[in-house]
């Protein structure tokens, strides 16, 4: 097969330069913006849309990060051999898919809607935060369009022989950018736009996805001490009601 410089440009250094913006920003972001490393938790402004909105997108979110981590790196011959055929892989993938990536878009759309009308909110919202939410929502919007384009037709496209043998050689260091040439259109747009999100993740309000407050296991206990002026051993009165005058 003949590829092409915008193949390679395309399937091998996009990604390896998205990859690269990913981990040494991230690097560069804890060392010298620790004290940015925050959501900038906006609850204080507005609570019932958010009470609503970020659990969708939130548990939504996980289950797609953890479907894409099967789909993606687990090879094909792995699940055969402990008895999912292949047809009972998609049947699965693309049904939860699906439910897990409705959730996820309608709790980003709701995200999206209170800070555009939530006065307080929408001040507090910064350029970054404007270019974070497109890039969200257009990855996500993409790869919701391919899950029920696949369910809706019938003939989902089999992306466990293109796309994640392609995406594991990325990781090889052995790149096969063959692999994508014949991949569907709305598929190649979804990795562009997952690429351009990562590139910029470690710059957004996204890196608190890397943040556990594990140092609160091992933090010394928090002393408190009294106020009280009086010296150690004085008389503590009894409770009640004082004596006035004489």
């Amino acid at each position: 097969m003949n590829l092409t410089a915008v193949d390679y440009l395309l399937w091998v250094a996009i990604p390896y330069a998205a990859l690269a913006a990913f981990i040494v920003g991230l690097i560069w972001r804890y060392r010298y913006d620790k004290f940015g490393w925050t959501t900038r938790s906006s609850q204080i402004y507005e609570n019932r849309l958010l009470r609503l909105g970020s659990p969708l997108f939130h548990f939504g979110i996980i289950f797609v990060f953890f479907g894409h981590v099967i789909g993606l790196v687990i090879p094909e011959n792995w699940t055969e051999k402990i008895g999912i055929s292949e047809s009972m892989y998609h049947a699965g993938s693309y049904s939860l898919g699906a439910l897990a990536g409705i959730a996820t878009v309608l709790g980003l759309v709701i995200l999206i809607y209170r800070r555009r009308t939530v006065g307080a909110v929408f001040s507090a919202t910064t350029r970054n935060d404007k270019i974070m939410y497109v890039l969200l929502g257009l990855t996500l919007a993409l790869g919701l369009t391919v899950t029920l384009y696949g369910n809706l037709s019938g003939n989902p496209h089999n992306y466990r022989e293109d796309i994640a043998p392609w995406f594991r050689s990325i990781f090889y260091f052995n790149p096969k950018p063959e692999l994508m040439v014949d991949t569907p259109l709305f598929f190649k747009l979804h990795i562009m736009c997952a690429c351009a999100l990562f590139a910029f993740w470690p710059f957004s309000r996204l890196v608190h996805v890397f943040s556990a407050p594990i140092g609160y296991l091992t933090r010394p206990y928090i002393v408190y001490r009294t106020r009280d002026t009086r010296e150690l051993g004085a008389h503590e009165p009894r409770r009640g009601w004082e004596r006035v005058g004489s």
